[in-house]
């Protein structure tokens, strides 16, 4: 095993050492509240009182801090829709819940509204948005959306996505080769292999999340290069078996080196079809990406 396995590997056990098993996502527990209690009463006075004290969190604050913890905790609820759209939000009531001050409060839902979840007018208050108003291409909106009632939107919708990024991606990094950036590819791949002979699911998944990441990165065109981090966040919380990387499998490993022998050889149309291969979701699962939707 090369240098670079062992310390991607090692880092990332120890790293997630707070996961219930390899390759496992935090799952953040949604507060279930009932349709009455979602009428005219903040929701977080029907949640879980576990979920109230937002220190107590350990699952999901991932050592964020309060601040951090705030934010995920009303993100999820918003997400989820126990924060329903055009909700208020008072921010002594969000302090007095969770127990924080007003300027953990505050900061928590400037991050909500950056990411327009909330808006914040004069003499209106802090009110949710509605979902056509969210930034859907948010990564913690993408997994919030991953962990809730969306989550088989969210699915669907970055398969779709991934499918009309990446293999055009490929494409152009076929005639952007370079020696270290095939090379640090091929080092992903390695990593995969040992990650996946261990059942080490973890490691597999970030090797595999860089190795996209950097293919679309030296793609040559920066606006692809802007949306890397949403292929990150789809291979981080897929949740199941939407495409062939969400598996560590000998095809997966196959299709990543072909992948990069096109490359090498600065074949656009073979990197192209080697992605497809790649993204084409696996035999026991009926819908192929991308399908046809009707409306």
């Amino acid at each position: 095993m090369s240098t670079l396995a062992h310390t991607m590997m090692t880092a990332a056990r120890s790293a997630d050492s707070g996961l219930t098993g390899p390759g496992e996502l935090d799952r953040y527990p949604y507060a279930e509240a009932s349709a009455a209690a979602r009428v005219g009463v903040p929701a977080w006075e029907s949640a879980d009182p576990e979920l109230g004290r937002v220190g107590r969190r350990a699952a999901g604050s991932r050592g964020r801090g309060l601040h951090g913890q705030l934010v995920q905790q009303l993100g999820q609820m918003i997400v989820s829709g126990d924060l329903g759209a055009d909700r208020p939000l008072v921010p002594e009531e969000i302090g007095q819940r969770f127990e924080v001050s007003r300027t953990v409060v505050r900061e928590s839902l400037r991050v909500l509204e950056a990411k327009g979840l909330v808006s914040a007018r004069p003499n209106v208050g802090t009110r949710v948005r509605p979902v056509s108003d969210w930034n859907l291409l948010d990564p913690d909106i993408i997994e919030w959306r991953a962990f809730g009632p969306q989550r088989d939107d969210q699915r669907r919708e970055l398969s779709e996505l991934r499918w009309t990024m990446e293999p055009l991606a490929a494409r152009l990094a076929a005639g952007h080769g370079r020696e270290e950036v095939q090379q640090r590819l091929a080092d992903m791949v390695e990593i995969m292999g040992h990650a996946m002979a261990q059942g080490d699911a973890l490691t597999f998944s970030r090797a595999d999340a860089e190795f996209h990441s950097l293919l679309i990165q030296v793609a040559g065109n920066r606006m692809l290069e802007h949306l890397s981090g949403i292929v990150s966040a789809a291979l981080q919380v897929s949740g199941g078996p939407v495409t062939g990387c969400d598996r560590p499998n000998e095809a997966a490993l196959t299709h990543h080196a072909r992948i990069i022998d096109a490359l090498g050889a600065g074949d656009g149309a073979a990197a192209e079809a080697a992605m497809r291969q790649l993204l084409t979701v696996h035999p026991e699962v009926e819908r192929v990406v991308p399908a046809p939707r009707e409306h």
